[in-house]
């Protein structure tokens, strides 16, 4: 009984000791947890990729994107003292406790992107958390390296790239929710009204009109084809001709009397390709579209995704550097590392001494880049595409090939070219021809080639006379190209209008918001973005003004460099903007637009008007309604609609899906089917021309 009573206690001692053990390891773990400093950044994906790169002594948490903001149903501004009420964003607020709990007591560093929404993004966690000083660390790559660095080089928090972030937030605060309402109170159909968005909705209507407007001019090519060259009339007379000056009755003379030619001269030269700059933001999207078919907003995803962190069969890898900048800098590291992949798989001979590492701009966007960024580049350059096929997604693979490519090119020799000129005369007539011989591919080893060319023309000799027949074609001009993605990127960059981080935005709100949808891959202003274009060029003219949006652009950037207030900036708008909202205000706006639309009842046209319900069509004569169907396109010029086209059911809204593959050009029917609507319609204006293009017609 005793033996039982001392085996009962022993148990319990050791029982006791047993749970002393396990809360010493407990505490030992909670104190090896205490020792921790916790890294913030905005991606679960991002936080997976740092902590694998820094161990044990560092955790790293996700806010999960932006944790505070303006309140989404109030404005949120004091318009007087332009004091911001900020609030938690809704569905939020549990991410917020579970970071205050984790970082209490403990060192924080925010890693947030650098552009000015990560800099924000910084500055509201560090207001929530309490924290100060020197805690924001930044870096264009993830990698061991980059990520060192950054944990050893904190700085404090950059108020004048936060100021120029809240600025661009009041201002859009300002425009979506005062001018929003007039909309709705006038057109219900409207959603709502953007800044930028706004001015991008003027460019795609204008562009529509312009197309409206077009008259197409007939013409006539005429060639002779030999040894392998197609040689067009170029001058008559001695005189330089353009392609439209050749009329019928001049083809039907050269025709009748070009039997033989002699060939005039021959010049040949070296001429030099030069390598691309490796991409920026912009370059990356606008690739993406005419090369892979990528929408904007799809190609910025993947983008992101390339850039935080992809779960392979290696383990989780960031393949790319940040991916919203509008540098083509370079970094010495990664110049060197491009130096030594070329030398051992090219050759000496395909190494760019002067390859691209500058941020060379053209003198129109050269005061518009933001940061000291870096280009889009891959982080490992020996993760070549055949590699990286093996670890991604055909999507994400395809992006990153382009991506790789173009960087690696970019650090490589010119492709150098032979270049033939040939002059051919008959009479008054002279014809001429130019062809390429590649030399050294250079660059274009891994990005692209031109097909070989024929040699048959060197067999050519000067003065001598060659038998040919000529041939014409018919062609007429056609209107300038509705604007695709890329194209509209390409306009936005140019015209100073957004930001990198912005161009896939404006694309998907327009989108969104039922102003423009995408038809081919182009976009197409729906009737409804006319109305709202047309509210906004008479009501607030310098909200869709391009010229403007580029200045208040430029604000933003003098904010950000510390030469601006960013109150000064918003009064400034705010002064000019306020008389526009007390004259929208106060004076009647009717839609009241005349179309060629004719009435089913009668013989008079329908009037474009807004109701209850929305716009819909109205009979002046016989007083009769009709909906306004979704699939009527048309163009508000001046105070009328001109339908462009009824589509077919089978026609509406060719969005294109994610995924979709693109090819590098439109095809033949696709660029007459996009440009030549206009065309054939009854509702030209006389006298009215515009950028040309061609399409033709063999005789």
């Amino acid at each position: 009984m005793a033996k039982s009573k001392t085996k009962d206690k022993r148990d319990e001692l050791e029982k006791q000791n047993g749970q002393q053990g396990v809360e010493g390891h407990d505490k030992n773990e909670e104190s090896k947890k205490e020792k921790k400093k916790v890294i913030i950044v905005e991606s679960p994906a991002k936080a997976k990729t740092i902590e694998r790169i820094l161990g044990s002594d560092y955790q790293v948490i996700s806010s999960k994107g932006h944790i505070r903001d303006l309140p989404q149903k109030q404005f949120g501004v004091d318009l007087d003292s332009l004091k911001l009420d900020f609030e938690i964003i809704p569905g939020k607020e549990s991410v917020v406790e579970q970071i205050k709990k984790i970082t209490s007591g403990k060192e924080v560093l925010l890693a947030s992107d650098q552009d000015r929404e990560g800099e924000a993004i910084a500055w509201h966690l560090s207001t929530i958390l309490g924290v100060k000083g020197k805690n924001r660390i930044t870096f264009t790559e993830i990698t061991e390296r980059a990520i060192k660095e950054a944990v050893k080089n904190p700085r404090e928090i950059d108020m004048n790239k936060v100021n120029a972030q809240l600025a661009r937030r009041v201002l859009d605060r300002i425009v979506g929710y005062m001018i929003s309402p007039l909309l709705w109170r006038i057109i219900k159909d409207a959603k709502s009204a953007g800044r930028v968005q706004s001015a991008a909705l003027k460019i795609i209507c204008e562009r529509e009109r312009e197309r409206l407007r077009f008259v197409p001019q007939k013409y006539f090519k005429v060639w002779i084809d030999i040894a392998g060259l197609k040689a067009y009339l170029t001058k008559i007379d001695g005189k330089k001709v353009k392609p439209t000056d050749i009329n019928e009755e001049i083809a039907k003379d050269v025709v009748k009397n070009v039997k033989k030619v002699r060939l005039a001269d021959i010049d040949i030269k070296e001429v030099k390709k030069n390598p691309p700059a490796p991409f920026i933001t912009s370059t990356l999207q606008q690739d993406a579209a005419s090369k892979l078919g990528f929408p904007v907003s799809k190609t910025m995803r993947i983008a992101q995704e390339l850039y935080e962190g992809v779960d392979t069969k290696e383990g989780h890898i960031a393949f790319i550097t940040y991916m919203r900048t509008d540098s083509t800098r370079v970094s010495d590291e990664a110049k060197e590392a491009a130096e030594v992949f070329i030398l051992k798989n090219f050759g000496k001979e395909y190494l760019n001494e002067s390859a691209s590492g500058t941020s060379k701009k053209s003198s129109k966007t050269k005061g518009k880049i933001q940061d000291a960024h870096e280009c889009i580049r891959p982080v490992d350059i020996n993760i070549t595409p055949e590699k990286a096929k093996e670890l991604l997604d055909k999507d994400h693979h395809k992006l990153y090939e382009l991506i790789w490519k173009r960087f690696i090119a970019s650090q490589m020799s010119s492709a150098v070219y032979k270049q033939y000129s040939y002059d051919f005369e008959s009479g008054r007539y002279v014809f001429e021809a130019s062809i390429r011989e590649r030399i050294f591919d250079g660059f274009e080893k891994v990005y692209t080639l031109d097909n070989e060319p024929s040699e048959e023309h060197k067999e050519l000799k000067v003065n001598e006379e060659y038998s040919v027949e000529v041939k014409t074609a018919e062609s007429q001009t056609t209107p300038p190209d509705r604007y695709t993605e890329a194209s509209l990127v390409k306009t936005l960059e140019a015209e100073g209008i957004g930001r990198p981080s912005t161009y896939a935005t404006i694309i998907q709100t327009l989108l969104d918001r039922g102003y423009v949808v995408k038809r081919r891959k182009t976009l197409v202003p729906t009737v409804l973005g006319f109305v709202v274009n047309h509210y906004l060029e008479q009501r607030f003219p310098d909200i869709v003004d391009k010229g403007f949006t580029a200045e208040m652009e430029k604000d933003l950037d003098e904010i950000e460099n510390g030469k601006r207030d960013w109150k000064e900036v918003v009064r400034a708008f705010l002064k000019e903007f306020n008389k526009d909202m007390e004259k929208a205000k106060n004076e009647f706006f009717a839609i009241d637009f005349d179309t060629d639309i004719q009435c089913e009842d009668c013989s008079g046209n329908y009037k474009l008007k807004v109701g209850k319900f929305g716009l819909y069509l109205h009979c002046p004569h016989c007083k009769t309604n009709k909906a306004l169907k979704p699939d009527i396109f048309g163009v508000i010029d001046g105070n009328k609609l001109y339908v462009v086209k009824e589509q077919n059911s089978n026609e509406q809204d060719e969005l294109e899906q994610e995924g979709q593959e693109g090819t590098n050009k439109e095809s033949n029917t696709q660029r007459k089917n996009s440009s030549s609507n206009y065309s054939k319609k009854r509702f030209y204006k006389k006298g009215q021309t515009s950028n040309s293009k061609t399409t033709k017609k063999k005789k």
